[in-house]
């Protein structure tokens, strides 16, 4: 018999099939058992009838427990009453390994006994959704910078120099030296946008901030998009192209899955260009008119942020920061040297900051000044310095956070659920 996948199963109807997967739910009425199948591309509901087994096959599906592991043969009938709208009649059934004592049971468990069993809570319903979703956004994100020219370059992870600033930096030995984990690839992208253009780096970034809130992760993924010659405005073009892409894609792909969650889809229909834009000074004046204690020059909370974006049913950019809150590599605005070319985009419904960018400073003294202003070690940046050196033109870029994307996209509270499994302050384990 032909073993096919649980997504496949409708072009089976009226055939026999195997099936190779774990047991999710069982319920019995005495004659018949009812088996909710899973195999990772979804689930069916075997039966089991008593009249048409064999004993031993019958006494094989009682003795099944919570995901035990399993191989089922049978003929495969629509039903509209069965989960997917499909059921298989069950002629042999082979245990692979029946589980004892499975520690996740149908029932409420805390957050920290999920997350230390986060191995075995990836099976459920909902994790299976937000990393299916998760799925199709990398996807996405990937295939809108492959259709538009752009090239993957692959940034590395050690690193000898800061790109966020020091104080988040891991450190770790290099031999004779001291190296970093990345905290982005942003630096290394910028010299490949001298070479080729149009590049982007998607992998893991590091940062040692010891914040517990619902937004941060020790370690994350980031996509870093950088394109020469393109200036503010081109950079802003791209980011709002880019996030109305991968909503879309994610509606039209993972429904099923949002509607798993729960998700008001109304939510994410509503994500279409243009994108509102406020400055900095225009969102500090909205925050101390509702009695925030934000101060010019500060840069913004989760608490700020949270506010600001639920002002609009839309992603929101936030422009034009002052220098002085912001990264040594970002451009002066030409008319108002104290506020820099950038931006931070904001998710609707309170979810903050999802993309942070900006215009990069091209021109050599001045980024040689910036470097002096910020106390870092010019050796470690005699190469970045050299991309001023030879060549140099505007450029910028920006760098979009998955796991908050996944959090807002998939409605989820807190960032721990969009990656498999999670690093923060206190959770290193699994």
């Amino acid at each position: 018999m032909s073993w096919v996948y649980i997504s496949e199963i409708s072009a089976h109807v009226g055939e026999t099939v195997t099936l190779k997967g774990w047991l999710y739910n069982k319920r019995s009425s005495g004659k018949v058992h009812f088996l909710l199948v899973r195999d990772g591309t979804g689930l069916i509901q075997a039966v089991v009838s008593r009249a048409d087994v064999a004993p031993d096959t019958f006494a094989a599906a009682d003795a099944l427990t919570q995901e035990s592991s399993l191989i089922v043969t049978g003929h495969v009938r629509a039903d509209s009453r069965a989960p997917g709208g499909y059921e298989i009649a069950v002629e042999t059934l082979t245990p692979v390994q029946i589980t004892r004592d499975y520690p996740i049971a149908p029932k409420e468990h805390g957050v920290d006994f999920l997350m230390d069993h986060r191995h075995l809570w990836l099976r459920s319903r909902r994790q299976h959704a937000i990393l299916r979703i998760r799925a199709t956004i990398e996807r996405a994100i990937r295939d809108y910078l492959d259709g538009h020219g752009f090239t993957l370059v692959d940034a590395p992870i050690l690193t000898p120099a800061a790109c966020e600033g020091t104080t988040t930096l891991f450190e770790t030995s290099y031999f004779d030296e001291k190296a970093y984990l990345s905290q982005s690839g942003q630096l290394y992208v910028e010299a490949a946008a001298m070479a080729l253009g149009r590049v982007y780096c998607f992998g893991p970034a590091f940062r040692a901030e010891k914040s517990k809130t619902r937004r941060h992760l020790i370690e994350f993924w980031i996509v870093e998009p950088e394109v020469a010659y393109y200036e503010h405005e081109d950079n802003l073009r791209l980011q709002e192209d880019l996030i109305v892409h991968v909503v879309e894609t994610v509606l039209r792909e993972r429904r099923a899955e949002l509607e798993t969650l729960g998700r008001d889809l109304s939510k994410l229909e509503a994500i279409r260009p243009p994108f509102p834009r406020i400055t900095y000074d225009e969102a500090v004046e909205i925050l101390q008119r509702e009695g925030f204690d934000q101060r010019w020059g500060d840069d913004f909370g989760a608490p700020e942020e949270t506010f600001l974006a639920r002002l609009y049913e839309r992603p929101l950019f936030v422009e034009k920061f002052p220098a002085v809150a912001k990264a040594f590599y970002m451009q002066p605005d030409p008319t108002r040297p104290e506020v820099v070319l950038c931006d931070d985009l904001l998710a609707p419904e309170g979810y903050g900051e999802i993309i942070g960018g900006s215009q990069r400073i091209h021109d050599l003294a001045l980024l040689e000044q910036r470097l002096a202003e910020h106390g870092l070690p010019r050796a470690a940046f005699e190469w970045y310095l050299d991309l001023r050196r030879y060549g140099s033109v505007p450029h910028s870029g920006f760098g979009l956070g998955l796991e908050r994307t996944v959090a807002w996209i998939c409605g989820l509270e807190h960032v721990r659920e969009t990656i498999p499994f999670p690093r923060m302050l206190y959770r290193l384990y699994p």
